[in-house]
């Protein structure tokens, strides 16, 4: 049995999470979390003592996560946002968004507590900037992300054992900010946003604090660039 402490990073076939299970490879056994098997085989091929975990977050059950005994690390990094008026969006995109930002989270979070609970593990909760401000054509994807720090704010609370991050990245050079930069008209312009990988090394930074740290939250932003 390997000695290393055990990651599982949902969203981990590209972006934000494939970044941050690139950083935790070196000292952890990484569980790489996601919808596209291709992708996440190949990622694993990559990082020695990685695994591929295809699934469907909105559907996780309790036989998905049987064979994780213990969890040292669970970054939840798997998302999605539907951009539009209040006036133009449907329940429908309300019902998805919250589905995966939040309840996918929270039911997780509840079939692992076991494993984590072993561990003295940490939860991580990769949220944005629009966790912590709402802006127009943003509703459901900012609902959902207030709603997923508060439920990061009362796990900290509930489970004293463990440690729980929430970090906030600015706008990210991924393929989702490329579907925003769409939506609004604008071109996508990497050189202005964050790198995935300046994410992945502030969350790394918070797992990685001594036992006697516990870094609650963690705001990233841009330097020059957009503030939302």
């Amino acid at each position: 049995m390997s000695e290393r402490p055990t990651a599982l990073v949902t969203g981990a076939s590209r972006g934000v999470g494939a970044a941050v299970a690139r950083a935790l490879a070196p000292t952890h056994d990484v569980i790489l979390g996601g919808r596209d098997e291709r992708a996440l085989a190949a990622l694993a091929a990559d990082l020695p003592g990685a695994r591929p975990w295809p699934v469907e977050l909105t559907r996780v059950t309790a036989a998905d996560v049987a064979g994780v005994e213990r969890l040292d690390v669970l970054v939840h990094s798997a998302g999605m946002s539907r951009l539009g008026r209040i006036a133009d969006q449907p329940a429908d995109a309300w019902r998805q968004t919250m589905e995966l930002n939040v309840i996918a989270v929270a039911e997780l979070t509840r079939l692992l507590l076991p494993a984590l609970r072993r561990a003295g593990g940490h939860v991580v909760c990769v949220n944005s900037g629009s966790g912590q401000r709402a802006n127009p054509h943003w509703a459901s994807y900012a609902a959902s992300k207030f709603a997923l720090r508060a439920f990061a704010d009362a796990l900290r609370l509930e489970e004293p054992e463990l440690r729980v991050t929430t970090v906030y990245p600015g706008r990210t050079a991924t393929d989702m900010q490329r579907e925003v930069r769409a939506y609004e008209g604008g071109a996508f312009e990497p050189e202005k946003y964050l790198e995935p990988e300046t994410v992945a090394r502030a969350l790394l930074a918070a797992v990685m604090a001594g036992p006697d740290a516990h870094l609650t939250e963690l705001t990233v932003r841009p330097r020059g660039g957009p503030v939302n």
